[in-house]
């Protein structure tokens, strides 16, 4: 029997884990989404087209591939269904190839009105939510109150949706919060909760399956199966940087309850990583750069969210968050992303310790949000070179593979591709994963 490769990301998200998975792609035989929902935006670029995904695994580009979004992901129909559109604008028809776990929850549209009253009610203590509902769906699911997609096959399901529904509006109304006046994408809430209706007519006619048992049943035909993950590991919610994280286990565990499969299932698991680290919204970042230098790498990666929009915040490699992310999901191969945006930079900055008062550390602290931390850096050469036209990894400059031996040598683990573009075609393969 085959295993389930996973790949995940290793920082705050924004890795470039869509494109990385459309290259990839090309060796399974079917794609999983394992945990999240539409608050992940997986931006792909093929042949100077920008394609952006928030809910459809990114192998759907691939028409002999299955697509499967687990039993782990919290679906809105809503936009699930603008992303087929999408798709279907550009000739690729996702009903062919895409199946839908029964057991996947959904997200009504009065879970993004509950996220929106419970990140204006922190004030300046917000979480920097996405307010697409993935907090209060999970809330529901962990305290038994979720509407499971398999339930738009029975009948009955309006009056679930409707008890549900008539809880949150309970919650919302001892909030303060005016949803009346509230639009969710642009659209007031009466008309959206009418297109999340046909959404979900729509979404009867695919493939709707016990995702697990079919997983299973592929690895006895030995299908090659690629788990893909969203957010990043320090969003987690067990590990990550608590309370500024996302609501669903983002580590390699997660894959096991996000598709049902056995941990002894679990094959090579694929870390990504930038050159350098980015975060959006609030919670602490060690290397932030609030200065010229953060600020170019911003405009020269184009770091603004594919979901929000936001700018993000940006700052030097931190090797103390990205070993703790690799010994938490046991990752065998290392995948940079982003390595093009450094190309100009005189000197580079790797984070390698922390300074908390007179004391040094080579851990990730619990208390992070408590404790004034002082990264301690090594300073590398930086290289000119544009790295976008690269054929091979001999051909980029010494000292950016001097870059990348470092960072192999700190965590220690081998770097197995380097993507130098946006584009599907702009990476380059080191070795094989061990």
């Amino acid at each position: 029997m085959t295993k389930v490769d996973v790949l995940l990301g290793l920082q705050w998200g924004d890795e470039g884990k869509g494109k990385v998975v459309d290259v990839l792609s090309h060796d399974y035989d079917i794609i999983a989404r394992f945990q999240g929902g539409a608050n992940a935006g997986h931006t792909l670029e093929i042949d100077g087209d920008k394609h952006i995904l928030h809910l459809i695994p990114s192998g759907i580009f691939h028409e002999n591939k299955i697509n499967i979004i687990g039993n782990g992901v919290v679906v809105d129909p809503f936009i699930l269904r603008k992303e087929i559109i999408n798709l279907r604008n550009k000739r690729i028809d996702a009903s062919k190839n895409l199946y839908l776990s029964k057991k996947a929850h959904l997200i009504l549209p009065t879970h993004r009105l509950l996220d929106a009253a419970h990140e204006f009610s922190r004030g300046n203590l917000k979480i920097g939510s996405t307010l697409k509902g993935i907090g209060p769906a999970y809330t529901d699911k962990t305290a038994r109150n979720g509407i499971r997609l398999g339930e738009i096959l029975y009948p009955g399901f309006y009056d679930l949706y409707k008890s549900l529904k008539d809880q949150h509006l309970r919650i919302i109304s001892m909030m303060d919060f005016d949803y009346r006046g509230f639009q969710l994408d642009g659209i007031p809430f009466p008309e959206y909760e009418s297109q999340w209706f046909e959404s979900m007519e729509m979404l009867k006619h695919f493939h709707i399956i016990d995702s697990e048992y079919f997983i299973h049943q592929s690895l006895i035909q030995n299908k090659t199966i690629l788990a893909e993950g969203a957010q990043g590991t320090m969003l987690d919610v067990e590990f990550g940087t608590y309370p500024f994280v996302t609501s669903s286990n983002t580590v390699s565990a997660g894959v096991c309850t996000g598709l049902g499969i056995a941990p002894s299932r679990v094959g090579k698991v694929y870390g990504i990583v930038k050159a350098y680290c980015t975060r959006v919204g609030s919670g602490p970042f060690p290397t932030e750069l609030d200065d010229p230098t953060g600020e170019l790498m911003r405009k020269k990666g184009c770091e603004y969210g594919s979901t929000t929009g936001r700018p993000r915040r940006c700052g030097w490699l931190d090797l103390v968050a990205l070993r703790y992310a690799v010994m938490l999901s046991g990752v065998t191969g290392l995948i940079m992303t982003k390595a093009d945006v450094l190309s100009g930079f005189k000197t580079l900055n790797v984070c390698t310790r922390y300074r908390r008062n007179s004391e040094i550390i080579d851990t990730f602290p619990f208390g992070i949000h408590h404790e004034k931390l002082t990264p301690v850096y090594e300073e590398l050469n930086g290289w000119e070179q544009d790295l976008h036209s690269l054929q091979s990894y001999e051909q980029a400059p010494e000292s950016f593979r001097n870059y990348v031996r470092f960072i192999e040598e700190e965590i220690r683990v081998p770097f197995v591709q380097i993507s130098t573009g946006a584009d599907r075609k702009q990476i380059v393969k080191i070795r094989e994963v061990l």
